[in-house]
């Protein structure tokens, strides 16, 4: 905002605009609480069936958007929009395979059918088929996790920024892994899919920041989850990995909810381009 000589103490005659909310009343700031509500926000999550897909998707739910929760199976994602309604949550169930680009457009059309448009986009839906070393990593493996991990964030981004621009402010929250910025061994083409991720992430947040569209990654660490199971349900891994972090454990689905609200929310009006770890310490241990 530009100000003119005598005006510092005069701040509450402007009508301050922020690119992710609308204008302010002249004479007070937004609570921080008002800030974080998402009252009139419409809100798609991937992978939103279980874990931490469907913890982000309550979260944003209990705020005030209306979520549609999505993942491949219908009867997955009609128990889980049932279970939001029956607690007073808004929700809708939209079935969909992201590595199909025509059910990513289906999930969009009907999102914005449904409630008029898309504020926040949760890419959640990921895979992991194969734990192996690199060199036994065929041409298929890379394909189906590069498509689900990478490519299918980008289309599913893609198809909701014309709505997000035309409401002139969007959130997108690219979940990624601290894989992306810390290999393990193993976890090879995950690593690369999810590096490519935050990237994809980053070239969002500069070249739709103009539109008010912001994008961030989270990168979470050990989750107790379905997905992460193979991991934390063979003890002698879990105890070497656990006992190599500073909090000295594995954390829950529902610890990732607060930074996506934030991210999804006013108060993160000003973030965008950015990389955020919660990991427990992951990425600063040995």
């Amino acid at each position: 905002m530009k100000v003119g000589k005598g005006s510092s103490n005069k701040i509450s005659e402007f009508s301050l605009v922020f690119s992710d909310f609308a204008v302010l009343n002249k004479s007070s700031m937004l609570t921080i609480q008002d800030q974080f509500k998402l009252t009139g926000r419409v809100a798609i999550i991937s992978g939103a069936s279980k874990g931490i897909g469907k913890a982000i998707a309550r979260g944003l739910a209990e705020l005030g958007a209306s979520v549609v929760i999505s993942s491949r199976k219908q009867e997955a994602v009609d128990a889980v929009a049932a279970e939001f309604r029956a607690d007073g949550l808004e929700a809708t169930a939209i079935a969909c395979h992201v590595g199909d680009g025509a059910q990513l457009q289906n999930l969009v059309d009907k999102s914005i059918a449904t409630y008029g448009g898309i504020d926040i986009l949760v890419n959640n839906a990921a895979t992991n088929p194969v734990f192996g070393p690199l060199e036994t990593m065929t041409a298929e493996i890379f394909d189906k996790v590069m498509n689900v991990n990478v490519r299918a964030c980008m289309l599913l981004a893609n198809l909701c920024k014309p709505s997000m621009a035309k409401r002139g402010h969007g959130s997108i929250i690219n979940i990624a892994s601290v894989e992306g910025l810390k290999p393990s061994p193993m976890m090879s083409i995950y690593s690369v899919s999810k590096a490519a991720l935050i990237m994809l992430t980053q070239s969002q947040a500069r070249e739709w920041g103009a539109e008010g569209i912001r994008s961030n990654a989270i990168c979470p660490g050990l989750i107790q989850t379905k997905f992460s199971s193979a991991l934390w349900q063979n003890e002698e891994i879990l105890d070497h990995f656990v006992s190599q972090l500073p909090l000295q454990r594995m954390a829950q689905p529902e610890e990732m909810v607060g930074l996506a609200c934030y991210l999804a929310s006013a108060a993160g009006s000003y973030s965008t381009g950015g990389v955020y770890t919660a990991d427990g310490g992951h990425m600063i241990a040995g």
